[in-house]
C-alpha cells in the first residue's frame, strides 16, 4: 500500500520535474575508479513488434546476487513509453574487468522451458542498458529443423571510456546451450573495459543510421517537394492575380453601368455572393474547437522540431515524449485565443463551452485511444499498460495546466481580436446556392484536396514510420522542418485555390470546405499506413495490430487538424484580401 502512494506522489512530482528532459544518471554520468556502473535490464519482446515488450525477467531468467543499488530514475516520458528498468544484480565496477563469471543458475523445468522455447520462436530479444547506451541481445536460436531450442547464457560485455566517462558498450551473447527440461542452466557474465577516443558528445553516433536517413531518395524527395511548392505558388499567384485582376476589371466595369445594363448583364463570379460570404460556418462551436487545436498541435510540432535540432533529444530515455507534452501543455493559450477569437467572431455566446471543447479535444482523443489499448496491454501483461500513477498524472497535466492556459487564451482572443470586422456585411436572409458541375461540389473538392500535400510528404512518412515502428532513431530533424514547411505551404496554395473555384461557382460554403479539403490530407496518410503495415513491416497480433492502427489514427486525425487550420487560416487571409480591394454597395 505504500508502495503504491509512493508511485502517485512520484507521478503528481513529475507533472513539474520530470516533462522537461534531464540527465537519467544521478552521477551526470562521470565516475571515478572502482564506483559502481549499474546494468538496467529493461525489456523482452518480439523482435518484428517493437512495441509489445515486457518486463525483463517476466521470461524465467535469474538475477545477479547482488541486491543494493545507488541510484534509479524515471521520467514521465518513460513511464508512458513502457520503459521497465530493473536491477540486473550483476557487479559491475568502473574500469574494473571481470573473467567470466555465473551470477546464477535456473532450474529449468517444463513450464520455463516452454516460456523460453516460445520466446525463441518468436525471435525474442531483450533490451539494456548502460549510463543510458542501449544494449541489445537475442534470447537464443532455433536449429535448422526447428526442433530443439538453444540459450544464450554468456553476456560478453565490452565497455569503452574516455577519461572518467563512458563512450561505448557492446555485447556478445555466447555460451550456447540445449534447452532440456529439469536440467539446471549456468548464466554468466564478463566485463572488459577498454580506452576509446569516441567523445561524451557523440556516443550515440553509432547507433545512428546516416545511410539510410541521408539517401539520395530523401534527399531527391526533399528536392522534387520543394520544386512542386515553386511551381504550385508561382501557378497559384499566376492564375489568382490575372484572374482576379480580370475580375476586378469587369466589377469596375459593372460599377459604371447604370441599373438597367446592370439587370440585363450577365452577372456571375465570387463577388455575386459578398453578403455572404462572411457568414458564420455551420457549427460554429466545433469549427472553431478544430481551428484552435490545429494551430496549437502546429505551434507543438515547430517547437519540439527546434528542440529536437538543438538538442539531442534521443539521447535520453522518454525525452522526446515528455518534450512534447511539456510543450503541448505550455503552448494551451495558442488554443485558446484563435479558437475564442474565432467563436466570438462568428457571434457565439457558450464560449465557455467552446474553450472546454477546444481544451479536450486533442487529449480526450489521446488518453480514449491510449485507455483502450491499455486494456488490451494489461491482458497481455505488457510492459506498455500504463501505470495508474501515471494516468493520474496525465489527467492533473490536464486540468490544473493545459485547462487553465486555454482559459486566459480565450479570454485574450475574445477581447483583443474578437470582433467581426468583416470588410462586407452579411445579408440578413442567406442567398440560395445556384446547381453547378459535379467536380465544383464541395465533396468532390474535399476529396481531391488532400493528394498534392500528401504527395509533398509521403516520403518523409516513410522515414518517420520506419524510426518509429522500426529499429532506427531518427536525428534529421533538419529535414522534418523542411516537410513541414513546404507541407503548409502546398496546403494553403491548394485551398486557396480550391476556395476561389467554389466562390466562383457562388457557393459561399468556404470555411468547412477549406478546412476539410485541406484535412482530407490525414485520410490519404492513413490509407499509406495500412500499405507501410502490410508490404513494410512483418507486425503480428493483437496488441501490436491495435497499438499500430490505433496511435496511426492519432497520428493521421492530429496531422489532418493542423493542416486543415493551417489551410483555413491562408484561406481566411485570402478571402478577407479579394473581398476587401473590391467596391461593393
Amino acid at each position: 500500500m505504500g508502495s503504491s502512494r509512493w508511485k502517485v506522489a512520484a507521478a503528481f512530482l513529475a507533472i513539474v520535474g520530470s516533462l522537461l528532459p534531464v540527465d537519467a544518471d544521478e552521477h551526470e554520468h562521470t565516475y571515478i575508479d572502482k564506483e559502481e556502473v549499474v546494468l538496467w535490464m529493461n525489456t523482452v519482446g518480439p523482435y518484428h513488434n517493437r512495441q509489445e515488450t515486457y518486463k525483463y525477467f517476466s521470461l524465467p531468467f535469474c538475477a545477479g546476487s547482488k541486491k543494493t543499488i545507488s541510484h534509479y530514475h524515471e521520467t514521465l516520458g518513460e513511464a508512458l513509453q513502457g520503459v521497465e528498468l530493473e536491477f540486473s544484480g550483476l557487479d559491475i565496477r568502473f574500469k574494473d574487468e571481470v573473467m567470466q563469471t555465473t551470477y546464477c543458475e535456473i532450474d529449468l523445468d517444463k513450464a520455463k522451458r516452454d516460456a523460453f522455447v516460445y520466446a525463441i520462436k518468436n525471435h525474442y530479444w531483450y533490451q539494456m542498458y548502460i549510463d543510458d547506451l542501449p544494449i541489445w541481445g537475442i534470447v537464443g536460436e532455433a536449429d535448422e529443423n526447428g526442433e530443439d531450442h538453444y540459450l544464450w547464457t554468456y553476456k560478453k560485455l565490452e565497455i569503452g571510456f574516455n577519461g572518467n566517462r563512458i563512450v561505448d558498450v557492446n555485447l556478445t551473447s555466447e555460451g550456447k546451450v540445449r534447452l532440456v527440461p529439469n536440467t539446471r542452466i549456468a548464466m554468466s557474465y564478463s566485463v572488459k573495459w577498454k580506452k576509446s577516443d569516441v567523445k561524451f558528445e557523440d556516443r550515440f553516433d553509432k547507433y545512428l543510421d546516416p545511410s539510410f536517413f541521408q539517401h539520395r531518395i530523401h534527399w531527391f524527395s526533399i528536392f522534387n517537394s520543394f520544386m512542386m511548392v515553386i511551381f504550385l505558388v508561382g501557378l497559384v499567384s499566376m492564375i489568382l492575380m490575372r484572374t482576379l485582376r480580370k475580375d476586378y476589371a469587369r466589377y469596375s466595369k459593372e460599377e459604371e453601368m447604370d441599373d438597367m445594363d446592370r439587370d440585363l448583364g450577365d452577372e456571375y463570379g465570387w463577388k455575386q455572393v459578398h453578403g455572404d460570404v462572411f457568414r458564420p460556418s455551420s457549427h460554429p462551436m466545433m469549427f472553431s474547437s478544430l481551428i484552435g487545436s490545429g494551430c496549437q498541435i502546429f505551434s507543438v510540432s515547430f517547437i519540439v522540431i527546434i528542440v529536437a535540432m538543438v538538442e539531442d533529444l534521443y539521447t535520453e530515455r522518454g525525452s522526446m515524449l515528455s518534450t512534447a507534452i511539456f510543450v503541448y501543455a505550455a503552448t494551451s493559450p495558442v488554443n485558446g485565443y484563435f479558437g475564442g477569437s474565432l467563436y466570438a467572431k462568428q457571434g457565439g455566446r457558450r464560449w465557455i463551452k467552446q474553450m472546454f471543447i477546444g481544451a479536450f479535444l486533442i487529449p480526450a482523443m489521446v488518453c480514449g485511444t491510449a485507455f483502450f489499448i491499455n486494456f488490451i496491454a494489461i491482458y497481455y501483461h505488457a510492459s506498455r499498460a500504463i501505470p495508474f500513477g501515471t494516468m493520474v498524472a496525465v489527467c492533473s497535466i490536464c486540468f490544473f495546466v493545459i485547462l487553465p492556459l486555454n482559459l486566459v487564451g480565450t479570454i485574450l482572443g475574445r477581447n483583443l481580436s474578437g470582433q467581426p470586422n468583416f470588410p462586407c456585411r452579411v445579408n440578413a436572409v442567406p442567398r440560395p446556392i445556384p446547381e453547378k458541375k459535379w467536380f465544383m461540389e464541395p465533396a468532390v473538392i474535399v476529396c481531391l484536396g488532400g493528394i498534392l500535400p500528401f504527395g509533398s510528404i509521403f516520403i518523409e512518412m516513410y522515414f518517420i514510420f520506419t524510426s518509429f515502428w522500426a529499429y532506427k532513431i531518427y536525428y534529421v530533424y533538419g529535414f522534418m522542418m523542411l516537410v513541414l514547411v513546404i507541407l503548409c505551404i502546398v496546403t494553403v496554395c491548394v485551398t486557396i485555390v480550391c476556395t476561389y473555384f467554389l466562390l466562383n461557382a457562388e457557393d459561399y460554403r468556404w470555411q468547412w470546405t477549406s478546412f476539410l479539403s485541406a484535412a482530407s490530407t490525414a485520410v490519404y496518410v492513413y490509407m499509406y499506413s495500412f500499405y507501410y503495415y502490410f508490404f513494410k513491416t512483418k507486425m503480428y497480433g493483437l496488441f501490436q495490430t491495435s497499438f499500430y492502427f490505433g496511435y496511426m489514427a492519432v497520428f493521421s486525425t492530429s496531422l489532418g487538424i493542423m493542416c486543415g487550420a493551417v489551410g483555413y487560416m491562408g484561406t481566411s487571409a485570402f478571402v478577407r484580401k479579394i473581398y476587401t480591394n473590391v467596391k461593393i454597395d
